[in-house]
């Protein structure tokens, strides 16, 4: 009799799965298993590329738990990235009427055409501080997985 080794997960596989990403404290940020689960391909951006490379080479079926230091998932804190922003910037960037409090998170115009965004952290007449760290940079993540189908 012969036993058929369950697929694997490759860089284009595509996937059903049940997944859940959460803080280090177990507070869930995203979770599947709840409800239905995700069907994706891989390398189409579809989860963050920290996230895929946990998959790789896992087998159909199985269920596993990953521990994700910050230089592992969206980096470590950069204090470069907190920077003050002109008011007449924001303002700019910013619908008409907009009423930002300290917390919202606003998107800018990057030159050529691009988009960023920070969280805004102080706001001033004059100037305006902002966080443009990924709001999750700095934290370690729980990342768990359970593979229903590899195709």
């Amino acid at each position: 009799m012969t036993t058929v080794s369950p697929a694997l997960v490759t860089p284009t596989a595509y996937l059903t799965l049940h997944y859940r990403l959460a803080t280090s404290d177990g507070t869930d940020l995203i979770t599947t298993f709840q409800g239905n689960p995700a069907t994706l391909m891989l390398g189409q951006g579809q989860l963050a590329p920290f996230l895929e490379d946990c998959l790789l080479g896992l087998p159909e079926g199985s269920h596993s738990n990953f521990t994700l230091a910050p230089a592992q998932a969206f980096g470590e804190r950069n204090d470069e990235l907190v920077r003050v922003v002109s008011r007449a910037t924001l303002d700019d960037n910013s619908a008409p009427g907009a009423d930002y409090k300290v917390g919202d998170l606003v998107d800018f115009a990057a030159p050529g055409g691009g988009r960023f965004a920070g969280v805004l952290r102080e706001l001033g007449e004059r100037e305006c501080l902002f966080d443009f760290n990924h709001p999750l940079a700095g934290q370690s993540l729980q990342f768990e997985v359970k593979l229903i189908s590899v195709l």
